[in-house]
């Protein structure tokens, strides 16, 4: 527990009171009468006055607390204790699979402080929509976005799978037909029949994220899997097979093709401009996923031939979840960002500003200012990808000394995120240690290096996006350190 750094989040929540006292205060000095000027803007009263300079004090106090390393270490944000304060990222190496990409920028962290009230973004708001906001510059922020993925237009969403709701709701019909499964068990018994209707089908990868299903099961659609092989990569070649795999059964094209670039199993890449392609020669509309990509890789969704660009602010944009982006071609954005047709029976009322897909507005406040805080920075560290890229083939290296170990992604790594199987290495340890797997979390944890899965000593996944190299270098140490304690390095005794 570094004590620093929760007296720094001491002083933040101290200051967070300060704040509290003028929310509450009169807005001019004017309207008490008191000796306060009207230039500070607030006025308060004689005990408003009190708690200000005792307030103040508490924060000095903190502060010195912080300079000379004295003082207790607060433990939690709340006076109940029920919400722990989390220091994840100041106190320890994060390697979690689906974090890295996600830490906010100083600047992220700031806007979520000035912007956190519910509907902060909308002060200003005077035609009703999110990407017409001016004050803030939101409206200019969805031009820069559209840009910065090479499409035409873009609308922030709450997350990558809400872009993916979006795309496959406006493109798929609904079923046909009614299942006709029986259930086999008594009482609760699932049905294991399938439905005779057909929906619109769509081609996923089979290491496709759970929301590209979900997104087609909502929409009434059918996913066909695309297979990955032995390498764990989709090809331009293999969902060419696939086309005509459902057009030869079914007499009809797929209604569209999603693919990530990267997925999040293995980290692998996959083949999207060779996809990009082949949807072109088809005529079948291909929605990008760039979940893992957006925000961390350069990506320019035209080039790469889709029609449909989705991004997670939360996973790849440093923006507060839930977050992310669905950026479309000139030819698809009247169709997903259409406006509300529906007529009031009684009222008349119409609704021609919003745009179903969206349910009017997404994202407000904190989580919309926290994207637009990042986005200097993230313009900027996509341009670094192929040092994150040379770091992790490092890291891999030095994780591959653990004897026994292996690497489960494709080699060399294309990302940050890996796969890795210590069935022979570390679990090894953990089928006699009276911790089992969770040894390899406490060593770690001591060590200063949290994030993998906890009691995971078997198959797991890592990501080192965003280390810098001396903490990578410490990195593959501690791995290499942990593994010679308990013999699983050439040579090493064990502990």
């Amino acid at each position: 527990m570094n004590l620093r750094v929760r007296k720094i989040y001491e002083a933040l929540f101290a200051l967070e009171d300060l704040r509290e006292i003028f929310r509450q205060a009169l807005p001019t000095a004017a309207a008490t009468g008191t000796a306060t000027t009207a230039a500070t803007g607030t006025a308060l009263d004689e005990s408003g006055e009190e708690e200000l300079a005792d307030g103040i004090a508490r924060v000095e106090a903190i502060l010195r607390e912080l300079k000379y390393g004295k003082g207790s270490p607060i433990k939690h944000i709340d006076a109940e204790g029920r919400i722990e304060l989390r220091t994840r990222e100041e106190e320890f190496i994060n390697i979690n699979s689906i974090q890295p990409g996600g830490r906010l920028t100083p600047a992220a962290r700031k806007a979520l402080i000035a912007y956190g009230d519910g509907y902060s973004v909308c002060d200003k708001c005077l035609g009703g929509r999110l990407d017409g906001i001016r004050k803030p510059p939101v409206e200019e922020f969805h031009a820069e976005l559209a840009e910065f993925v090479g499409m035409d237009e873009v609308r922030v969403v709450p997350g990558a799978r809400r872009g993916f709701q979006a795309v496959a709701s406006s493109l798929l019909g609904k079923r046909t037909g009614e299942g006709t499964g029986k259930g086999t068990g008594k009482g609760t018994g699932k049905g294991t029949g399938k439905g005779t209707g057909e929906g619109d089908i769509v081609l996923v990868s089979d290491l496709a994220h759970y929301t590209e299903f979900l997104a087609v099961e909502l929409a009434g659609g059918v996913v066909r899997e695309v297979p990955s092989g032995e390498a764990k990569k989709i090809t331009g070649d293999a969902v060419a097979e696939e086309v005509e795999r459902v057009k030869s059964e079914t007499g009809r094209l797929p209604k569209l093709i999603i693919l990530e670039h990267f997925d999040y199993n293995f980290g692998n890449e996959h083949d999207v401009y060779g996809v990009g392609k082949v949807a072109k020669d088809y005529g079948v509309p291909f929605l990008y996923n760039g979940a893992y990509s957006v925000g961390m890789v350069p990506v320019d969704g035209k080039k790469i031939g889709a029609d449909f660009v989705v991004g997670s602010g939360h996973k790849g944009m440093a923006a507060v979840a839930p977050s992310g982006i669905l950026a479309v071609t000139e030819e698809w954005a009247p169709k997903i960002f259409r406006s509300s047709q529906i007529v009031g029976d009684l009222t008349g009322r119409r609704f021609g500003n919003k745009e179903p897909e969206m349910l009017g507005c997404t994202l407000m406040g904190g989580t919309l200012l926290s994207l637009m805080a990042s986005f200097p920075t993230v313009k900027e560290r996509v341009n670094r990808w192929d040092e994150e890229v040379k770091k992790s083939n490092y890291f891999c290296r030095e994780f591959l000394r653990v004897a026994g170990s292996k690497i489960s992604s494709e080699l060399p790594r294309k990302h940050t995120l890996t796969k890795v199987d210590t069935r022979e290495s570390f679990d090894t340890v953990a089928r006699t240690h009276k911790r089992r797997g969770f040894f390899l979390s406490d060593e770690l944890k001591r060590r200063g290096v949290v994030g993998e899965f906890a009691g995971s000593t078997r198959v797991w996944k890592f990501n080192t996006y965003g280390l810098n190299w001396a903490r990578l270098k410490y990195l593959g140490e501690v791995f290499v350190e942990i593994a010679e304690k308990y013999g699983l390095v050439e040579g090493a005794g064990g502990g």
